[in-house]
């Protein structure tokens, strides 16, 4: 088929809660499709707010080569090369004055810290504990001075009482002029670069790609999902998507756990 002739030329997926399942696996009837519409001329890339150290494994696992937007767009990174194309850090005196400034808000916050690199590894202060299905993430207890004490791409930041959508808000209310904040899944709200967005990152990427917002058709499940919804021409937010992103959606499909990309792909690219 003809690239002009495909409903989209690029796919977008998010990774946890979205192409993985909660097992942290992609299923059999996912990975089909993905073959399939590639088979087609599309192109598929992974956007993910995981570092490209943490989302190498999956990508692995999976077989993947091509290009993927990782950090929330900070690093855009060549799976089958295993190299960066592009990396953003974030300001540390910004991010230690956003954080004294949300702490005078909020009280004290347990903070990890995210290491810029290849194969940067993520430090967890006191208290921080992680929520996710990330196997084979690099990560190690650190006191609180050596969160900052080298090129970071993002902090992680929890509270004892306030829920994240209420951390996220406050965080951004105080400290939104200084850095961005994103809830990004369960137990993660994330400090950013100021203006850093999944959409700034798979803009370069699609660049490299030949392809445009208007060709992309974009799948995930959290807040820090609707800047891509945004920039593809058609964003689709999982079954168990949160309702902020359900909001922005063109379409919800089914859950992760039940094959959501792949009921949307086998419908649009009309897949037998």
């Amino acid at each position: 088929m003809s690239t002009d002739a495909l409903p989209h030329r690029l796919v977008a997926t998010d990774l946890d809660g979205t192409l993985l399942t909660s097992a942290g696996t992609v299923s059999a009837r996912t990975l089909d499709a993905l073959a399939a519409v590639t088979a087609l001329g599309a192109q598929h890339i992974v956007v993910t707010g995981r570092s490209a150290a943490w989302t190498r494994p999956v990508l692995d696992g999976i077989g993947y080569t091509g290009i993927a937007v990782c950090g929330q767009g900070a690093q855009v990174y060549d799976a089958g090369a295993h190299k960066l194309l592009t990396s953003v850090t974030l300001d540390r005196q910004l991010a230690a004055l956003a954080l004294a400034k949300i702490e005078a808000e909020t009280g004290p916050l347990a903070v990890a810290a995210n290491r810029d690199g290849l194969d940067g590894e993520v430090l967890a202060g006191p208290g921080y504990a992680l929520h996710t299905t990330g196997a084979g993430l690099p990560l190690r207890e650190a006191a609180p001075e050596e969160l900052l004490a080298a090129p970071v791409g993002k902090l992680y930041i929890q509270h004892p009482r306030l829920t994240d959508d209420q951390l996220a808000e406050a965080a951004r209310a105080v400290a939104g002029q200084l850095v961005g904040v994103v809830m990004a899944g369960e137990g993660i709200v994330e400090l950013l670069p100021l203006g850093l967005t999944k959409a700034t990152g798979l803009s370069v990427a699609a660049r490299r790609l030949g392809v445009t917002g208007a060709g992309t058709i974009a799948f995930g499940d959290m807040p820090n999902d609707i800047p891509m919804f945004r920039w593809a021409g058609r964003g689709v937010a999982m079954g168990n998507a949160h309702e902020h992103l359900r909001a922005v959606a063109d379409e919800v499909t089914a859950s992760h756990d039940e094959d959501g990309v792949a009921v949307v792909l086998e419908r649009v690219f009309g897949l037998g």
